[in-house]
């Protein structure tokens, strides 16, 4: 191979390597640094600026050569743990020999068209599993968990067809909180014991943007203020047509079924917690797409932060104690890391979901709005703000006492 075309070749490989990592929700401060590892590897020297809309790659073999520049526009990536393993295993096969550069391009398109492993029936009973199971850790009625996972399961419909259709896709969010809410106000006519605002919030838990907001902290922790501050208005739009979906919802239900007397149902016991976390973290394993392989190491670490946090709030407060469930969770995925030779990021993102506050912020704009709690907790806005920066400090700790092996 000729020089030329040689250095095509690793402009073409790192370029597609970063347009797949950003498609399987790689940070950018993260993907910056790993494009970096790979571009020192391949011999040339670069300069990435990534954003969740956006990926500028300027290449060159040396300081005084001329500078290749790609510049693509990008929709924002979603979760693939999968993926993301498989393509940080390729990079180390391609830094030890076992494949070439022409092989790995190969194998980078591979992974990028792999189906889902998991197949529609799995998700599709997962979106019902994760609402039912977050209701239940709300400590809300047996009800709640029973509607909110029958009306997950409503949601991934529109999930469903959001992928055969653009117009729905550009209207995913509110069209299925609105869809949401006005059955949930019609099940008050036959079960008038039901939380309507958690049962809409459970419901649609899966849309609720709190990783996305942790992750644009997180961000902008690492001073990427440009990916960071666009992460998050992206995280805050989402999160407001949701809430407008869910209230207009409300709305149209009070019009056509009117208003039903709330009746006081019996909580569910504490020690369901712990139920709903192994549900919650077995459904992320299937929303997330992580591999067979991965999944155990990934339910592991959602012990390990709820765990963790729970004792941390006995002793600190319920926001503190996120602190330490994310200080917890960061150390046992560098561990992860480090003995499994992955990237951190597969087994800490399915933890850190259950640590996530993003369900208080919806909470807390509907007491902004509407003046009614879902939940009994005063000053919830600033809780969860406090929650969100305790998560972020946490995983800058635990970074610090034991940095993880990988950059992804």
């Amino acid at each position: 191979m000729t020089p030329s075309k040689e250095l095509a070749e690793k402009r073409r490989f790192i370029i597609k390597l970063g347009k797949a990592l950003h498609k399987f929700g790689t940070p950018a401060y993260r993907l910056e640094a790993h494009l970096l590892n790979v571009a020192t590897f391949l011999d040339l020297k670069g300069c990435f600026i990534i954003t969740p809309t956006a990926l500028t790659f300027v290449i060159s073999e040396g300081a005084d050569q001329p500078e290749y520049t790609h510049v693509v526009r990008v929709t924002p990536g979603e979760l693939d743990l999968g993926s993301l393993a498989r393509t940080d295993e390729l990079v180390d096969e391609l830094s030890s020999g076992q494949r070439t550069l022409s092989e790995s391009l190969e194998r980078l398109d591979e992974i990028a068209n792999k189906p889902n492993p998991y197949g529609q029936v799995l998700t599709f009973l997962a979106f019902g599993a994760s609402s039912g199971a977050f209701a239940m850790l709300m400590s809300t009625s047996w009800n709640d968990v029973f509607w909110s996972g029958l009306l997950g399961l409503v949601v991934y419909l529109f999930v469903f067809w959001s992928e055969r259709s653009k117009r729905v896709t550009d209207m995913l969010e509110p069209i299925s909180a609105l869809t949401v809410a006005l059955l949930a106000s019609a099940i008050t006519l036959i079960d008038p014991s039901i939380n309507i605002p958690l049962v809409i919030l459970s419901s649609i838990i899966a849309f609720i943007p709190g990783l996305a907001l942790t992750l644009g902290l997180s961000e902008l922790a690492a001073r990427n203020l440009m990916a960071g501050t666009a992460r998050i208005m992206d995280a805050l739009m989402s999160l407001f047509k949701l809430y407008f979906g869910g209230v207009l919802g409300l709305a149209l239900g009070k019009l056509m079924w009117g208003e039903v007397a709330f009746v006081e149902p019996t909580s569910t016991p504490v020690w369901t917690a712990w139920v709903a976390v192994t549900i919650l973290t077995f459904s992320l394993v299937i929303l997330f797409k992580a591999r067979k392989k991965d999944a155990p190491w990934g339910i592991i670490s959602g012990y390990i932060a709820y765990g963790a946090s729970v004792w941390g709030s006995l002793y600190l407060g319920i926001a503190l104690g996120a602190f330490v469930g994310a200080f917890a969770l960061g150390l046992y995925s560098n561990l992860f890391s480090r003995l499994m030779n992955l990237p951190s990021s597969v087994v800490k993102l399915l933890g850190l979901v259950v640590l996530v506050p993003g369900s208080k912020v919806y909470i807390g704009l509907n007491s902004a709005v509407s003046g009614q709690n879902i939940l009994n907790s005063s000053d919830i806005g600033s809780q969860a703000f406090l929650i969100f920066m305790s998560l972020v400090a946490g995983l800058i700790f635990s970074n610090v006492i034991l940095p993880p092996r990988k950059t992804l």
